[in-house]
């Protein structure tokens, strides 16, 4: 069983966590071009990361957020969910917000200070603040799956994230 975090950007966090929240595999997939084909060939390669067994947390989306990339955020966005519904697969969809209070810091914390927390919290960093994403989200489904010991402010975020395909 992996515990599988997805941060979608045009460079997607991917991290792939065991059971004991070892890191089995982190990295970024960087989507090259925007137009059908480039899309195409991108989710394909999210998809290639996916295992059968897989369970994942994948962050919802940030209604709040402007600019070009948006229209990219909600249809590259919106392809991976669907896929993941028709393959059955489990999952979490924690918002924003909720990632980064679950490494310990504000709901409205930049992402210097969200990978500061990560590397406090959990000794895990990275050069790309979409992989820290990614692993805070990995480790947020492996805790909502298996539980164990947590401050209770990570508790709490767990009972109310939203379940994949609510």
């Amino acid at each position: 069983m992996r515990y599988i975090g997805l941060d979608l950007s045009t460079k997607t966090g991917f991290v792939a966590l065991d059971s004991s929240g070892n890191v089995l595999e982190a990295k970024e997939i960087i989507c090259e071009s925007k137009d059908a084909a480039g899309i195409s060939r991108f989710t394909q390669s999210v998809w290639n990361e996916i295992e059968t067994n897989d369970t994942i947390a994948l962050e919802g989306f940030s209604y709040g957020s402007k600019g070009r990339g948006v229209d990219f955020q909600y249809g590259v966005g919106w392809i991976i969910r669907t896929k993941l519904f028709e393959w059955g697969y489990r999952g979490i969809e924690p918002a924003p917000s909720q990632v980064k209070k679950f490494a310990g810091a504000k709901g409205n914390a930049n992402k210097n200070v969200v990978m500061r927390e990560a590397y406090k919290r959990w000794g895990f960093e990275h050069d790309s603040d979409n992989v820290v994403d990614a692993y805070i989200l990995a480790e947020m489904c492996r805790m909502y799956c298996i539980g164990g010991h947590m401050p209770k402010f990570q508790r709490d975020i767990l009972e109310t994230v939203r379940k994949l395909g609510e």
